[in-house]
């Protein structure tokens, strides 16, 4: 049986990592990309001695999307064929200390949704042209609805989930996957300033799920499942009722 062949940008975050464990655990050959060298690398040592077949990777701040091109084709060089393409990259601003900040704003949103789209842009002309494979991002609870305490995130992250929508529907015919995942709340750096609840889970658990959804080709994976629940009643809730409201989980 042939080794996957991955590709995760934004290979340092914690769920991102946890993910790359378990494909290393199965043999896969890897490709990581991620901005700072030195946690890179440490990823990378990790995974060679939990079995992955063969890693390799390439620094790179996933907001600069004119390098990003060099990155898919580096992924290619290494891996040939892709068969995951996982984007997991993001940041999460504290709302209250960016909405009367337009920069802070705006770069909220190129690191959510601008550069999140642009990629996802590039690696779907790759797996086009391959007929074939899987491209998975990793989006929010928070875009489902907007909500008082997570607007700006939440805005961006729906914005993305509207194009895998449609990359999705456009890729069905090249027998493309678009994997949408959508966490609710998990326990990592990120989310560090945050009071942890009882719907929060840790990044190992988070990593088994977006695997487990990635390899079934589900189109659109909560984090865990119980979220599709919670946000379906968010989302019935009357605008009138949901301006009230400040709800912060996701």
């Amino acid at each position: 049986m042939t080794a996957e062949r991955v590709l995760v940008a934004g290979a340092t975050s914690a769920i991102a990592a946890a993910v790359a464990r378990r494909y290393a655990e199965a043999g896969a050959d890897l490709v990581l990309a991620a901005r700072d060298a030195g946690k890179l690398s440490a990823v990378a040592d990790d995974l060679r001695v939990r079995g992955t077949g063969r890693v390799e990777t390439f620094v790179i701040d996933m907001v600069d999307t004119a390098r990003q091109a060099e990155l898919l084709a580096a992924a290619q060089a290494a891996l040939g064929r892709i068969d995951v393409v996982l984007v997991a990259w993001g940041t999460l601003p504290d709302q209250a200390a960016i909405e009367h900040d337009v920069a802070a704003t705006l770069a909220c949103w190129e690191a959510n949704a601008t550069s999140v789209v642009a990629f996802l842009a590039q690696a779907a002309d790759v797996l086009e042209a391959q007929r074939g494979g899987c491209l998975a991002v990793i989006t929010s609870v928070a875009g489902v609805r907007g909500r008082r305490a997570n607007y700006t995130y939440g805005a961006a992250k729906a914005g993305v989930i509207a194009f895998a929508q449609g990359l999705r529907a456009r890729l069905f015919a090249a027998g493309v996957a678009v994997v949408e995942l959508r966490p609710g709340p998990v326990d990592t750096p990120m989310t560090a300033r945050l009071r942890k609840g009882p719907l929060f889970i840790g990044p190992e658990r988070a990593g088994a799920l977006i695997v487990g959804a990635i390899r079934r080709r589900r189109d659109i994976a909560y984090i865990p499942g119980y979220w599709r629940w919670i946000m379906l009643a968010v989302a019935l809730v009357p605008e009138g009722v949901m301006k009230r409201l400040n709800l912060s989980a996701g």
